[in-house]
């Protein structure tokens, strides 16, 4: 390590972004944490963040609300709120602050100013870069998992492996256990067509047609989503066979989790719900729309099938897709390998 693990007791990292950009980090916090044992993690980040302490206990152990900069869209900047943080993070008196939220390009002079005693993170080439020993040349190219480690191996911390992780607690399946519906493991594919941007969301008749199809092999469909989403859902809904469950607005996060690790298969667009099943092992079909499906798509390719529609808009190919997986798993499940032929009907109908 290039900095002791005696010099390091207090450690902060701003993240300011939503959860799939949170979950991707998770590897690099993990190596962390197993290189200053002994250390406090603080995530400076987004209000919805908090429920990572609760998630993620052994390598985010405290949370401080970063009030917004100039520049950076996920929320207002009010001057006066950040004036108070800037005070407040100041007087903590971090030995290590961490800017894991991008390349650095707008936040690498505010990150300085929290006043670290060492500060760490990414720059660009002819950016304003606070020192060149624990700042790291914004890596392209690459998954956001590996970029994160190997800032990690920057500052000379081991890697301790990039599986994602999302545990799962007796109070998520307390709220699962709650809901309004009751589903049969392994026996529903769960749909998710919303995402947090309109331009990574795919067209809600394709999810359909991939509804649909799942339909036909005898699963249920549960449209999953947040309340903010519904209209999404509704799009979606107007294109069904048969009525689907719909568990958009009725979930916590851990009881959407819980829904994602008892599926088949998960069928969204790349975003949190994503990682969440790459972390919990569960097969998924995910469309890139954001032509960046090697930084986000999941990393394990034998559970996963990321679709980048920038490249390839023809939804036969998806199908072809969904019809091989559905016959992996359907026949791993229940040993009917039928579904394979009639898979290959729907295809030759597109």
């Amino acid at each position: 390590m290039k900095i002791p693990a005696n010099e390091i007791k207090k450690i902060a990292f701003f993240r300011a972004l939503k959860l799939g950009d949170m979950l991707c980090v998770i590897p690099a916090l993990r190596a962390l944490h197993h290189a200053y044992p002994d250390a406090t993690i603080t995530l400076l980040g987004l209000p919805w963040a908090e429920s990572s302490v609760h998630r993620f206990p052994d390598y985010i152990h405290s949370f401080r609300h970063f009030p917004g900069y100039p520049a950076l869209p996920e929320q207002k900047f009010v001057p006066q709120d950040f004036t108070l943080f800037l005070n407040e993070i100041q007087q903590e008196k971090y030995d290590l602050i961490l800017q894991m939220q991008g390349n650095g390009s707008i936040v690498n002079p505010m990150v300085e100013l929290l006043g670290g005693k060492y500060t760490g993170g990414f720059c660009l080439p002819g950016d304003y870069c606070p020192n060149t020993e624990f700042f790291l040349t914004y890596p392209e190219g690459i998954h956001e998992i590996e970029r994160h480690l190997a800032l990690m191996n920057h500052l000379g911390i081991g890697s301790q492996g990039t599986q994602l992780e999302f545990p799962l607690y007796k109070k998520d399946q307390e709220e699962y256990d709650e809901l309004p519906f009751s589903l049969e493991p392994g026996r529903y594919v769960c749909v998710h067509p919303g995402s947090a941007g309109a331009w990574r969301q795919w067209p809600p008749e394709y999810f359909a047609m991939l509804a649909n199809h799942c339909t036909r092999q005898g699963l249920t469909v549960v449209l999953t989503g947040t309340a903010d989403e519904m209209n999404i859902i509704d799009l979606v809904c107007e294109h069904l066979v048969c009525e689907p469950v719909i568990a958009a607005g009725k979930t916590t996060l851990g009881a959407t989790a819980v829904l994602i690790k008892n599926a088949l298969m998960l069928i969204s667009n790349c975003t949190g719900v994503a990682h969440i099943a790459a972390a919990l092992e569960t097969p998924s079909i995910i469309i890139s729309m954001d032509g960046e499906p090697e930084r986000w798509g999941p990393m394990n390719k034998k559970l996963h099938t990321t679709i980048d529609w920038t490249t390839d808009q023809d939804i036969k190919n998806v199908f072809i897709v969904l019809q091989d997986r559905l016959g992996i798993l359907q026949t791993k499940h229940s040993g009917d390998g039928a579904i394979a032929v009639a898979g290959q009907h729907m295809v030759d109908r597109l």
